[in-house]
């Protein structure tokens, strides 16, 4: 975080969110979890129509990302979005494409 209270993502971690939110199925994926306060990986299995495995390798990808969170409740995975991270990759795009000036050649 910066002084502001806002993340400051590293070119690392914005390349990190551009990869996994340009999969269709895992931008779905983060869609129907930002959708709720939490949602238990089991309903996700249920709502789409791809192997748990596949889910899960898409899940692993969000985590990675820092796009969700996962914690456990018993032996169920409950999954919530980091709207930080999601509002910082918004506002960073946004200064870097966006901003006046960002037209100018570099």
């Amino acid at each position: 975080m910066d002084g502001s209270g806002c993340i400051h993502l590293s070119d690392e971690q914005m390349q990190k969110i551009a990869k996994a939110i340009a999969d269709p199925q895992r931008f779905a994926i983060l869609d129907c979890i930002a959708a709720t306060d939490e949602i238990p990986c089991k309903k996700l299995v249920a709502e789409f129509s791809i192997t748990q495995a596949t889910i899960s390798h898409h899940l692993k990808e969000l985590v990675c990302a820092d796009l969700i969170h996962s914690r456990r409740d018993g032996q169920m995975a409950i999954l919530s979005c980091r709207r930080d991270v999601c509002g910082a990759y918004i506002h960073a795009l946004s200064e870097r494409l966006v901003s006046p000036g960002a037209d100018q050649p570099r």
